[in-house]
């Protein structure tokens, strides 16, 4: 163990052009949106931001936008439009369901993916439509670097224990301008699942757990992905532009060298580094126990949430993890296998209860709020380890907004599934993602998408 190398993490994110040592943006005040007119965000002076994609909106394959936005990133590119894809975090019977005629897992169960395409010339959305269907409780996931989204099932039960047959738990890829195909990648493990992100230069998948005690993963496909078939549209690019992540790899835990089942729960200074050394999971599907608990010397994390990659790093969050349990941000080097405790957060007021996690194109960590803040934040993170709040959820929904909002998106009042007057702003932002000048989020209840913009190289994001 040796304590420091957490700036060499930070360092490659302040090393970006244009990047910025303090926070810069001030403070935070009430801004309208520019599609309602309504106050739902708190950002710094400058910054603008647009809605889509309420919950109830109509969409273009004529189904209503389902609930419960969570993960969420930018998949791909085609010209001068960007594919994002949202999770929805379901389970039977919550609002409407994610239905999609060949992208079904599960026919009785609501979770899935929507996908959202953004014109990056005119700034604003063009449509959205139901990806994949019939999963629970799809929390987060992650982009992969050939242009599709890992969804993933944040649920878990014991082996062939549901009524219907069905085994859940798993991952699910979606192209970004197409549809899913509604199969499972079994071997990447049946667990909890919270999120992943993948190593551009091995294509390995790494993955959270969100369980106490839970283990961070490592899924070793058998091969490079492998071509697929054309897709939704046209101009190519359709199943992830020509790709996919294959099944029948072999899942991995990792394991503190030296140190079996170790506990990384606890309080670490920021900068303590870990030799790594990973274990195969001997019971990837589950069907003896938990995966966790056949893999006897992994290392013990609460709650892993939010992974992303960056520059052949990859973080990842725990939010519950720290001596103050208000969560931790931690970084593997696949390279160096080592495992760095970059942030701990020690006071609710910097950071309480870190979800989702992403960096900027400029180098900034943006971390979504998902603890007992009221209001919500989005919080930045400077390369110093100190914190900033950038985005504020101030979503108050007084009489008539619904009305203003289905104007503006129909179908929202009539599919609206939470109350549509009250407060909201204690609801978790989640899917936060950037591209360009361009940040992307969700606020999870009453769910709906924000795209946010303005002067980025002012700051620390």
């Amino acid at each position: 163990m040796t304590v420091g190398v957490a700036s060499l993490a930070f360092t490659s994110l302040a090393g970006r052009k244009g990047f910025a040592q303090d926070a810069g943006y001030g403070p935070v005040s009430p801004k309208r949106d520019l599609n309602t007119g309504l106050r739902l965000l708190a950002l710094p002076d400058g910054f603008e931001y647009m809605s889509y994609g309420w919950t109830g909106q109509t969409m273009a394959d004529g189904r209503p936008t389902p609930t419960d936005h969570d993960g969420m990133g930018v998949c791909g590119v085609r010209g001068n439009r960007i594919a994002l894809v949202r999770n929805h975090e379901l389970g039977a019977g919550e609002g409407a369901q994610c239905y999609v005629p060949g992208g079904m897992y599960n026919p009785d169960e609501f979770g899935g993916t929507t996908n959202l395409v953004f014109d990056l010339k005119s700034g604003g959305f063009v449509e959205s439509y139901t990806s994949l269907g019939g999963t629970i409780r799809n929390c987060a996931g992650g982009p992969t670097p050939w242009g599709s989204w890992i969804s993933c099932e944040e649920t878990f039960h014991a082996w062939n224990s549901r009524a219907d047959g069905f085994n859940h738990g798993y991952v699910f890829e979606v192209p970004s301008f197409d549809i899913g195909d509604g199969r499972p990648i079994r071997a990447a493990g049946r667990f909890s699942h919270e999120a992943v992100a993948i190593d551009p230069a091995t294509s390995v998948l790494y993955e959270t757990e969100d369980s106490n005690p839970a283990g961070f993963y490592r899924y070793v496909p058998p091969g490079s992905p492998t071509p697929a078939p054309q897709g939704r549209g046209s101009g190519g690019g359709g199943r992830g532009q020509g790709t996919h992540l294959q099944d029948g790899g072999t899942l991995y835990a990792m394991v503190i060298a030296g140190e079996p089942r170790k506990d990384l729960r606890g309080g670490f200074a920021d900068g303590t580094t870990f030799r790594v050394e990973w274990q195969e999971v001997a019971d990837p599907e589950a069907q003896f126990g938990r995966a966790f608990e056949s893999a006897p010397d992994a290392a013990i994390f609460s709650r892993g949430e939010g992974c992303w990659e960056d520059a052949g790093l990859i973080y990842f969050v725990s939010t519950d993890g720290g001596a103050a349990e208000l969560g931790q941000v931690w970084v593997y080097d696949p390279r160096a296998e080592t495992v760095t405790m970059l942030y701990e957060s020690r006071d609710a007021s910097d950071v309480d209860g870190p979800d989702n996690i992403a960096i900027s194109p400029r180098g900034g960590i943006i971390l979504c709020e998902d603890g007992g803040s009221d209001p919500k934040r989005m919080i930045g993170l400077t390369p110093t380890g100190e914190t900033f709040p950038f985005a504020e959820n101030r979503i108050v929904l007084e009489p008539g907004d619904i009305d203003t909002i289905d104007d503006v998106f129909p179908g929202t009042k009539a599919n609206f599934w939470d109350n549509p007057e009250g407060n909201f702003t204690g609801r978790e932002w989640a899917g936060a993602t950037f591209h360009g000048e361009w940040l992307f989020a969700n606020v999870q209840s009453p769910g709906v998408t924000f795209a946010i913009r303005g002067p980025w190289n002012r700051g620390a994001l």
